[in-house]
């Protein structure tokens, strides 16, 4: 644990920045007293004084790390997507009377859950990683690296190369950060028409969306709980016959809201 005034009273980044790079300092100018001497980037390089630099290698091993990290919640929605569309019957089925069991004994759910977490664990403890962890190059993707991409990362700041050589790198930085912007946009669509559904900036959507609000709220209390849950999941597991092709009415609904994308220049 650290002391209290670390989490009281944390640093800054900016703060956070100078120490580090006052460290690095001081540990370079002693190492640079010993024989052989220890150059500065190496020192930098250990103290990771430097992470808040752009590289191209690094991106992609953190692009990959985190869609690593999601290709389990990925296979989990494949999963869930066979059930849904019968790509399984006999398991869409079971998952009918699981359903059916979790409704009537909805107090066995949570046992249930860490339960099947344990039997994970315990059976996945034989297949536990035994080798200590090293630098792994794979992982780092130092081996699919080209040498412009690792002579960018060793520039240092500001930069010492010619101005054909940055003019590259800004243009193919320039068409990252372009694939990043349009995400963003996407996500700030969406927020503002989640909000146009509440400021009434489109009079009729919001009109449905107020009148949907009062039947629901009539239906759930006269509906149990329960019931809702049931037929809910049936819906949601009905065989591929009765389904369309089309997006959900709510989808649609919410894709026609406005939003402010149309008024930047």
């Amino acid at each position: 644990m650290l002391p209290r005034m670390h989490y009281v009273k944390p640093l800054g980044p900016a703060q956070q920045d100078i120490l580090r790079h006052m460290a690095m300092h001081l540990v370079t100018t002693r190492l640079t007293r010993f024989e052989p001497p220890l150059g500065q980037e190496v020192v930098q390089f250990m103290l990771d004084s430097d992470t808040h630099m752009w590289s191209m290698r690094k991106s992609k091993a953190n692009w990959f790390r985190v869609v690593g990290c999601l290709t389990r919640v990925t296979t989990l929605a494949c999963w869930i997507e066979g059930i849904r569309t019968w790509l399984h019957p006999p398991t869409t089925i079971l998952m009918h009377v699981l359903l059916i069991a979790i409704v009537l004994c909805p107090h066995l759910v949570l046992p249930t859950i860490f339960m099947y977490a344990f039997l994970i664990l315990a059976f996945r403890f034989r297949y536990r990683q035994k080798v200590p962890l090293n630098m792994d190059s794979r992982l780092s993707y130092v081996d699919m690296v080209g040498l412009d991409e690792l002579d960018e990362e060793f520039d240092g700041f500001p930069t010492t190369r010619s101005q054909d050589v940055v003019r590259i790198r800004y243009d193919r930085l320039r068409a990252l950060a372009g694939r990043a912007q349009t995400l963003l946009g996407d996500f700030a669509s969406n927020g503002e028409r989640l909000e146009a559904l509440w400021n009434w900036r489109d009079p009729r959507a919001t009109g449905i969306f107020v009148v949907f609000c009062l039947v629901a709220s009539l239906v759930f209390y006269m509906v149990p709980f329960k019931m809702f849950v049931l037929g809910s999941g049936f819906y949601y597991l009905r065989h591929p016959r009765f389904r369309d092709d089309m997006p959900s009415i709510p989808v649609s609904f919410f894709r026609r809201l406005p939003s402010f994308s149309d008024q930047i220049l």
